[in-house]
C-alpha cells in the first residue's frame, strides 16, 4: 500500500447531513452567510506545483507516471494495443533538462522582452505537454496554455500576455511561421515531435527568415543539459500561469494563477479522493482548461500514472479499454453518448431487455435509499459488458463544463459501481477558470446527491446573494437563493490587463461572482439553479436565462446541440437544434413512412425539413420542457432543425465547446429572422 501525502479521508460514517454550516454571525441583508475553509496555513497543505510534484515523486519514485499510445503507421493510420510509459525519474530528469534552458535562454536575453517571463504551450494532450508545463512552473516561469482548436486566434493570447517561446505539435508550426508578422515578440517555436533530417532543414530555414529559432524538443533539452541547474523554490504568491477563459460572449480573459491558488485547489481536491495503487488518470479534456489541469495536478500530487488519449476523439473507447483507467475525468457530450449507446442495446424487447430494466430499477432503488451502488447479481450479469466500456477499473467517473442529466448520472453509479461526480468544472465538481476550478464538491455515496454540485469545498468560503430581477432571494422558502458567490485563497486577484472585468468578477471584499443562480438545500449542499449572465428580457417583461433552457431541452437524447435564441422584440424564443441521427433516423422512419438510416446523410438533410418530423421533435422537447418545469414563455415556439452543428472551427464553439451566442445567432441568422417573420404562433401551433 502507496502511503500519500496530503489526502485526508471522508469520516466514517459519512455525515451527509452535514455537508454545509452556515457560520453564525456572517449574513449580512440581501445574502446568506459564508461557510469555510481552509488556508495555507493550515497544516500539511499543499502550497505550491513544486511541492505538488514534489509529492508525487516520494512516491512515484521508479514507477511509471506518464503514458501514451505509440504511433505504429501512419497510412493508414495504426496505434499501439498497449500503452508507453515513462517513469517519474525520467520524467523529473526531462523537465530539468527544459527548465534549465528556459532559465539560460532568458537569462542571456534570447527569450526575454515581456513583463513577465511568459511560455506558451499550443497542443493537444499528450506527456511533453506535461513534462513542459511542470518544467515552467518549478523554474520561475508562467504558461500560457492555449487551446489546440485555437487557430488563427492564436495571436491574441500571444500578443496579449507576450509570449516569446511556443511549445507546439508540428502541425501548428506553419500556421505560427506564417502569423509572425502578427506576433513580432515571438522568438523561439519548440516542436514536440521529432524532427526528420528534410523537416528540421526546411523548417529551421523557414524561421530564420522570419527571425523565428525553429527546433525540435530533443535539441532543447540538450541545450538544457549542458547547463543543468537546479529547480528555482518558488512561492505562494509567485504568478505560474496566464489561464484564458473560453470566452463565450466576448474575447477570452487571462486569469492570473499563481502557485498557492492552484495548490489550494488540488488540496481541497484531495481531500476524499481515493484512487488504488496503481491508478491511472484517462486524459483526453484539453490541458488547457482548468478542469483538466486540477485533474492531472491531483494526480500529480497522489504519485500516480496519468494515461494520454491517442489524439483522435474517434479512438477515445479504445484508449480507454486498453488503458484501463481508476479516474476518468468527462464532459456531458461524451457521457451521454455512451449513456445513449447503452440504452439502446439495453433496453430491447424480450428476455434480454426484462432483464436490463430489473437490474437498473433494482439497482436504482438500492442506490436512491442507500447510496449503494453495487450488486453482487446484477452487477456480474448485466454491467460487466458496460463497465468493460470505459476499461472495467473505473472508481471515479467526473463529469464537468456543462450540466448533465440526473438520469444520466444515477445509470453511471449503477452500471459502473464506481463514484460519479457532477461539476460545471473540475474535480471539485463546481468551480471556474477565476477560483481554479474548486467551489464545491459532492460527496461519495450520497444517496440523494444527484442533481446538486455537493457542499463547500474545504478550501472556499460561499454565500448567496439577492437577484432581485429574477425574484431570488436568500430569505426564499424552503431554501435560500441567489447569485453564488465563493472566497478564498484559491480565488484569482485579478484578469491580466483588464481592470473593468476584473472589477466586476471580483468585489471589495474578495469575493468572486459566479454569475450562477443556487439554492442551498437542508444538507449544505449546493444546486444550480440558473444563470445571472446570458438574461434577456421579453417585449412583456419576463426575464428568461437561455443557458438554462438550452440545458433542461439538451437532457433530451434526441438532441445533439441546440441553441436557443430570444430578441427583446419578440414575445416568444426559438431553437436551432442540431438532432441526434440515430433519434432523427428514427423519427423520420416512423413519420415519413420509409427506412431512413442514420448513415443516410442526404436523407436526414431532407427529414430536417419534413413538417411532420419538425412536429415530432417539437412534441419531443415539450416534454423535456414539462420535465425541466419551464414556464410558458420559457418555451420554445419554432425551431430550424438542421445537420449544420456548431463547431469551434466556424467559430460557433469555444475551445472548451460552449456555445458563443453572438456567432451562432450570426450563422443562422437567416433563418431565425425568417421564423420570426411567420409571426407569433397561435396557442396551439408548435411550428
Amino acid at each position: 500500500m502507496l502511503v500519500r501525502d496530503h489526502i485526508e479521508p471522508f469520516p466514517e460514517p459519512i455525515p451527509f447531513t452535514k455537508q454545509g454550516v452556515e457560520v453564525p454571525g456572517t449574513k449580512k441583508p440581501g445574502q446568506t452567510g459564508a461557510w469555510g475553509l481552509v488556508t495555507r496555513n493550515t497544516p500539511n497543505v499543499l502550497t505550491t506545483i513544486t511541492e505538488i510534484f514534489d509529492s508525487g515523486m516520494r512516491v512515484g519514485k521508479d514507477e511509471p507516471f506518464l503514458g501514451h499510445r505509440p504511433l505504429i503507421s501512419s497510412n493508414p493510420v495504426k496505434y499501439a494495443p498497449y500503452y508507453v510509459w515513462q517513469t517519474w525519474g525520467e520524467v523529473d530528469y526531462r523537465r530539468r533538462c527544459i527548465g534549465s534552458a528556459l532559465s539560460l535562454l532568458f537569462k542571456i536575453g534570447k527569450l526575454s522582452g515581456g513583463e513577465h517571463e511568459t511560455v506558451g504551450i499550443w497542443a493537444m494532450n499528450r506527456p511533453e505537454w506535461q513534462i513542459v508545463d511542470l518544467a515552467i512552473a518549478t523554474y520561475g516561469k508562467v504558461d500560457v496554455s492555449i487551446y489546440d482548436t485555437l487557430g488563427k486566434d492564436v495571436v491574441g493570447e500571444i500578443n496579449h500576455s507576450h509570449v516569446t517561446s511556443v511549445f507546439t505539435s508540428i502541425d501548428h508550426i506553419p500556421t505560427l511561421l506564417k502569423l509572425k508578422s502578427k506576433v513580432s515578440m515571438l522568438k523561439a517555436i519548440i516542436c514536440l515531435d521529432d524532427f526528420t533530417p528534410e523537416t528540421r532543414r526546411i523548417l529551421t530555414e523557414w524561421g530564420w527568415s522570419v527571425d523565428v529559432h525553429v527546433m525540435d524538443l530533443k535539441e532543447f533539452e540538450a541545450i538544457g543539459a549542458k547547463a543543468l541547474k537546479e529547480p528555482k523554490p518558488a512561492t505562494p504568491d509567485q504568478l505560474v500561469s496566464i489561464c484564458y477563459t473560453s470566452g463565450t460572449t466576448s474575447n477570452p480573459k487571462g486569469v492570473m494563477l499563481t502557485h498557492g491558488m492552484l495548490a489550494m485547489a488540488v488540496q481541497s481536491n484531495l481531500y476524499g479522493l481515493d484512487l488504488p495503487d496503481d491508478g491511472s488518470t484517462f486524459s483526453y479534456l484539453p490541458l488547457a482548461h482548468i478542469y483538466e489541469r486540477v485533474t492531472e495536478l491531483c494526480t500529480i500530487a497522489t504519485g500516480a500514472r496519468i494515461g494520454y488519449f491517442s489524439g483522435d476523439p474517434l479512438r477515445l473507447i479504445e484508449d480507454c479499454q486498453i488503458l484501463k483507467p481508476s479516474l476518468f475525468p468527462s464532459v456531458p457530450r461524451v457521457l451521454n453518448r455512451v449513456y445513449q449507446a447503452a440504452m439502446l442495446a439495453g433496453d430491447v424487447p424480450g428476455f434480454k431487455g426484462n432483464l436490463f430494466r430489473k437490474a437498473i430499477q433494482v439497482k436504482l432503488a438500492n442506490l436512491r435509499s442507500t447510496g449503494e451502488n453495487t450488486h453482487l447479481f446484477w452487477d456480474k450479469l448485466v454491467f460487466r459488458k458496460i463497465r468493460a466500456v470505459l476499461g472495467g477499473n473505473l472508481k471515479l467517473l467526473t463529469s464537468g463544463s456543462a450540466p448533465i442529466h440526473d438520469d444520466v448520472l444515477d445509470f453511471f453509479k449503477i452500471a459502473l459501481s464506481c463514484d460519479v461526480l457532477e461539476g460545471m468544472a473540475s474535480l471539485s465538481l463546481y468551480g471556474m477558470t477565476e477560483n481554479c476550478g474548486c467551489c464545491t464538491k459532492a460527496w461519495p455515496l450520497d444517496p440523494s446527491a444527484s442533481g446538486t454540485v455537493g457542499g463547500p469545498q474545504a478550501t472556499n468560503e460561499i454565500k448567496l446573494v439577492d437577484v432581485p430581477a429574477m425574484n431570488y432571494t436568500s430569505e426564499d422558502k424552503p431554501r435560500p437563493r441567489g447569485e453564488l458567490c465563493c472566497r478564498g485563497e484559491n480565488i484569482m486577484v485579478s484578469y491580466y490587463k483588464d481592470e473593468k472585468n476584473t472589477r466586476e468578477a471580483i468585489d471589495d471584499e474578495g469575493w468572486l461572482h459566479s454569475g450562477d443562480v443556487a439554492e442551498i438545500d437542508e444538507f449544505g449542499r449546493i444546486r444550480i439553479i440558473d444563470r445571472v449572465k446570458n438574461i434577456m428580457k421579453l417585449p412583456q417583461g419576463e426575464y428568461v436565462a437561455l443557458e438554462k433552457i438550452e440545458n433542461t431541452y439538451s437532457s433530451s437524447a434526441a438532441v445533439a446541440q441546440l441553441y436557443v435564441h430570444g430578441d427583446s422584440l419578440q414575445p416568444y424564443l426559438l431553437g436551432v437544434v442540431i438532432p441526434d441521427p440515430v433519434q432523427l433516423a428514427a423519427i423520420a422512419s416512423r413519420v415519413i413512412g420509409d427506412k431512413v438510416a442514420p448513415e443516410n446523410v442526404k436523407a436526414l438533410g431532407e427529414a430536417c425539413k419534413h413538417p411532420g418530423v419538425i412536429k415530432e421533435f417539437v412534441g419531443l422537447l415539450d416534454k423535456e420542457a414539462k420535465k425541466g418545469g419551464l414556464k410558458g414563455f420559457e418555451t420554445l415556439k419554432r425551431i430550424h432543425l438542421t445537420l449544420d452543428p456548431f463547431s469551434v472551427e466556424d467559430g460557433t464553439l469555444t475551445p472548451t465547446f460552449k456555445i458563443k451566442r453572438k456567432d451562432a445567432y450570426n450563422k443562422f441568422k437567416a433563418e431565425i429572422d425568417a421564423l420570426f417573420s411567420l409571426g407569433e404562433p397561435g396557442a396551439s401551433s408548435k411550428l
